[in-house]
């Protein structure tokens, strides 16, 4: 890996992109603390301290701390990657859209634009549903967080914030095209990773106090890196379904007869079926920690009802793996159609050995992919269910797993396996073993 690293700098196209990803990402975090006009930001604070939880701590997240912040960039790029979502069940119930998923680089860039616009009408949703949001809300000493409410604020609100998404969509496609990786899943990766640093501090800070011994803290890092290679090994983990085609004369030349494989994911949903998950449970827990005390008081099953589907709780945890695992299963059948698979594997001559073409194919992709559907299904409801134990059960004084550590080390592999291309297509070492091996085959 030491090689693959002094290996960079040689290829003067990858040092380029990393330059500018570096850059780009750099301007997204210094607009996460650019704040939006009208907003005391003390009380806001003060505020985040006794509400930092549900789906406004999972909002935060996502947004890297802008919407503690009420920055420009508050919305995040949440927006954009609802609207994706959304084209993309769509394009199931929708033969228009369907239609435009078939035609190659055309529809794609259809749809792209599409979802452009998609991102701008819910940014414009959400602005005005957190500006009239922070209105009503006050401080710990009753003091109010909006300096002054009404109609004026709401459009600043709502166009510096719509605005704010779209230049973090248009900073994200610049370093896709421009940078390594993928745009916007880097953006989330900063906004996560950004908080690091702050949970270090705070360890050590538990260790100098005595809170927290010696012997914890190897046992916290050692169950981390156990974690995190769990992660990384299920991640990469996948199911090969042999296929063999069949020689094909045309003209002079023979073609085909080569054998090769379908590569069925064992986590084909990705982090999607966590954050449907995980919205779910924390929307009614976020409307009534805003509900008036005197409510509360005149009925007091709510509390009983928020104290029973409060992170942590045994019923938390079954429903969150429910509805994991109904998503992970909901998720793949949306994305992953396998009557489409076979029917082109049969247009190209392929087949499944000891599988007859055609519809026993298409049944038999079916029949392995929900079996191992089910397997990373648990899988991703371990990771999620952990941050639970851990803070609730063994008190860790920071958040690590969930969706966070899913989307990091996703995000991790791709800008590795990025990077690794763009060395190995110019025969130089990559960071992996197998990677070494082409570039020495490369360069011989």
């Amino acid at each position: 890996m030491a090689g693959g690293f002094q290996n960079i700098p040689k290829i003067p196209e990858l040092r380029k992109r990393i330059v500018v990803s570096f850059l780009l990402l750099a301007v997204y975090r210094i607009g996460v603390h650019v704040p939006t006009p009208g907003i005391d930001g003390r009380a806001l604070a003060a505020f985040f301290e006794q509400h930092n939880q549900g789906m406004l701590g999972m909002m935060d997240m996502f947004s890297g701390g802008a919407l503690q912040n009420m920055s420009v960039f508050a919305l995040g790029i949440m927006p954009y990657i609802s609207a994706s979502i959304i084209l993309q069940l769509l394009t199931v119930v929708v033969p228009y859209l369907e239609k435009l998923k078939k035609e190659g680089e055309a529809g794609r860039k259809k749809i792209t634009q599409y979802t452009r616009y998609g991102t701008v009408v819910l940014s414009i949703i959400q602005g005005f549903g957190i500006a009239v949001g922070l209105e009503k809300m006050t401080g710990p000493a009753g003091s109010q967080i909006v300096l002054s409410p009404g109609w004026g604020f709401r459009l600043m609100t709502v166009i510096t914030l719509t605005a704010g998404t779209a230049f973090l969509m248009w900073l994200g496609e610049q370093i896709t095209e421009r940078g390594i990786g993928n745009g916007i899943s880097l953006i989330i990766f900063a906004g996560i990773v950004d908080r690091l640093p702050s949970a270090a501090f705070n360890t050590i800070r538990l260790m100098q106090t005595g809170e927290m011994g010696p012997i914890a803290i190897l046992f916290i890092l050692a169950l981390m890196v156990m974690v995190v290679a769990c992660v990384i090994f299920m991640e990469r983990c996948q199911r090969r379904i042999p296929v063999q085609y069949p020689k094909r004369v045309i003209g002079r030349k023979m073609y085909g007869g080569q054998s090769t494989h379908l590569p069925l994911k064992v986590n084909t949903a990705g982090v999607i079926p966590a954050i449907f998950a995980s919205s779910i449970l924390m929307f009614p827990l976020t409307i009534v920690q805003f509900m008036p005390q005197e409510m509360k008081d005149a009925y007091p099953f709510i509390d009983r009802i928020l104290q029973s589907l409060g992170p942590g709780h045994f019923l938390y945890n079954i429903m969150y793996v429910a509805l994991i695992i109904f998503f992970c299963y909901f998720y793949t059948a949306v994305t992953f159609n396998p009557i489409d698979v076979a029917d082109n594997m049969k247009k190209q001559g392929g087949y499944i050995p000891g599988i007859r073409p055609g519809k026993k194919t298409a049944e038999y992709i079916d029949w392995v992919l929900s079996r191992i559907t089910f397997v990373g299904a648990l899988y991703i409801s371990a990771v999620c269910v952990l941050p639970t134990v851990l803070i609730y059960q063994f008190n860790i004084p920071f958040y690590f797993g969930g969706t966070a550590l899913l989307i990091v080390v996703g995000v991790a592999l791709d800008l590795v396996g990025q990077i690794e291309s763009h060395m190995l297509a110019r025969h130089y070492d990559g960071f992996l073993d197998k990677g070494k091996k082409i570039g020495g085959r490369g360069r011989r």
